[in-house]
């Protein structure tokens, strides 16, 4: 019998799958298709000579700590998405496009070399090649009491899986979708499930390779939005390599499904057709290549064949806490508490996932401390982060309006800085010693708990003071009415937001510490 199994190979099982290897813990990792990587998709140019990622292909730095981590752990480059401040608009499929300034257009975002792709090789590379298993199709998922049965379709054949814990880091509505459970789920968390877009699922992009960057030559980004009838790609971007070398057009297609779907023979012509629109003849004779999101199977639900109309709320508590008595896990980006939908959500998750997984993971190097004295380190913690949650906000409310997301962006960025917060507390809270055994646990609660809690006490109110004085007096702001002077009632939204993600966080914190006071049972049992 195993003793964790992760289902679904994309960043999140595989970022967790790193940290198990890491921890000396035992798995196996079940991907559906036959590669690693989920969305994460880099595909090789003849023509340029480099990878194309039509899957994910920027992070920024600056507000998403977890990927900037991984990426230097593991030895990666990164640079700048290339952005000169200047943009081309075109609103009229009968005229030349419009050049504007419009700096910042990426909020800093960067890319990997090698693409992001690079990313998988370097948590692959460090796996055992037995405990990845491809072409395994889960369909079903059976509680058996102390253990997990799982079974998958790979071809022709069911195989059956034993394992104590399983980590499900698959899209929630692709699991709602084709996977049973016996016993069923429960109806909230089921809802949760399909309520929940896949990230992504219902869009298609377009890589176009060329032997040189003749857009730059003629002194332009490669940015460029398109607005009339007969659009093809929306946005367009510069996917040259770090060095501007190796050349490449990015886009993402305007078209919804079913328009893709009838003019699949002709989307080359159209894509070129549209490119020389906009940079000229040169444009013509790329090396295209095309990932319809929507036409894949292991990614896109029939639910997510609907188009957003915004930004989709993630990080849903119903699918943030274990089932079955601690043995089914729900991962993957869109479970994440914070960054849902981008790279930095999925290794969110997967860091949830292993704090769970591996309750007590302090080390034999930590000097002894006292419970006084951990949370004497915690609470100056976090009054470093009552400093540092603010300059938070701003960056998050930097990259929203970089990627032309206008709703909400206040109540977006206020929630994604005090999310972030909160996960990096639980992860701190996972390495301080406390002698949790030596409180006891009353009715459910450590009495700890309240202690650890008490450092956040008008945390909230601080924030929310220095972001109305910012937004009133914010130039940039002024363009945004509801935004620069927020109401009454829009700010009783961002209070309620808030006060469901500290309810979350201060559960989360109680169950931490009620693992590591099971865990230092577990081992003093043994000893005896």
């Amino acid at each position: 019998m195993l003793e964790t199994a992760i289902v679904g190979g994309g960043l999140c099982g595989l970022a967790l799958a790193h940290s198990l290897q890491a921890e000396g813990r035992s798995f196996v990792l079940f991907e559906a298709r036959n590669r690693p990587g989920g969305r994460i998709l880099s595909v090789h140019s003849e023509l340029a000579g480099m990878a194309l990622d039509l899957g994910p292909t920027w992070f920024w730095p600056e507000i998403q700590p977890r990927i900037l981590d991984l990426v230097k752990n593991l030895g990666l480059h990164r640079f700048p998405q290339h952005d000169t401040g200047e943009v081309l608009k075109l609103g009229d499929h009968d005229k030349p496009p419009d050049a504007i300034e419009q700096p910042g257009l990426h909020g800093g975002a960067h890319r990997i070399e090698g693409g992001m792709a690079a990313l998988v090789q370097a948590l692959v590379r460090d796996l055992p090649a037995s405990a990845l298993h491809f072409e395994h199709v889960l369909s079903a998922v059976f509680d058996r009491g102390d253990h997990v049965a799982l079974l998958f379709q790979c071809g022709e054949a069911s195989v059956e899986i034993l394992a104590r814990r399983v980590v499900l880091a698959m899209p929630p509505r692709l699991i709602e979708e084709k996977v049973r459970f016996q016993p069923p789920l429960d109806g909230q968390v089921r809802e949760a499930m399909r309520e929940t877009p896949t990230w992504m699922a219902d869009q298609a992009k377009a890589l176009v390779a060329y032997q040189r960057p003749f857009w730059r030559e003629a002194g332009h980004s490669g940015n460029a939005f398109v607005h009339h009838e007969h659009v093809v790609l929306g946005e367009i971007f510069d996917a040259c390599d770090a060095e501007g070398n190796k050349a490449a057009l990015g886009g993402f297609f305007a078209l919804p499904l079913p328009l893709r779907a009838s003019l699949r023979n002709g989307m080359a012509m159209l894509v070129s057709s549209q490119l020389v629109q906009i940079f000229g003849t040169e444009a013509e004779n790329g090396e295209q290549h095309v990932q319809d999101w929507a036409m894949e199977p292991h990614t896109c639900s029939s639910r997510d064949q609907t188009p957003q109309d915004k930004h989709p709320e993630y990080g849903h508590p119903s699918l943030r806490w274990p089932l079955w008595n601690n043995k089914l896990h729900f991962g993957g980006s869109e479970t994440a508490s914070y960054g849902g939908g981008y790279l930095e959500g999925a290794l969110e998750a997967a860091s949830r996932i292993q704090r769970a997984l591996i309750p007590n993971r302090t080390t034999v190097t930590v000097e002894p401390m006292s419970n006084e004295a951990c949370l004497d380190r915690f609470s100056a913690w976090v009054s470093e982060q009552t400093r540092e949650a603010f300059a938070r906000y701003r960056q998050q409310l930097h990259q929203h309006l970089a990627s032309q997301r206008k709703e909400q962006i206040t109540q977006r960025a206020v929630l994604g800085a005090m999310e972030q917060v909160y996960s990096e507390a639980l992860a701190m809270l996972v390495e301080l010693p406390f002698d949790v055994a030596a409180e006891g646990v009353a009715q459910g609660r450590s009495p700890l708990t309240p202690k650890v809690l008490a450092p956040f006490i008008g945390f909230n109110k601080t924030l929310l003071d220095q972001v109305l004085q910012f937004n009133r007096s914010s130039c940039a702001m002024s363009n945004f009415p509801d935004e620069h002077d927020v109401s009454a009632e829009y700010l009783e939204t961002i209070a309620r937001d808030l006060a469901a993600a500290w309810q979350e966080f201060a559960v989360g914190v109680n169950a931490l510490l009620l693992a590591k006071e099971q865990a230092i049972g577990g081992e003093m049992a043994t000893a005896a």
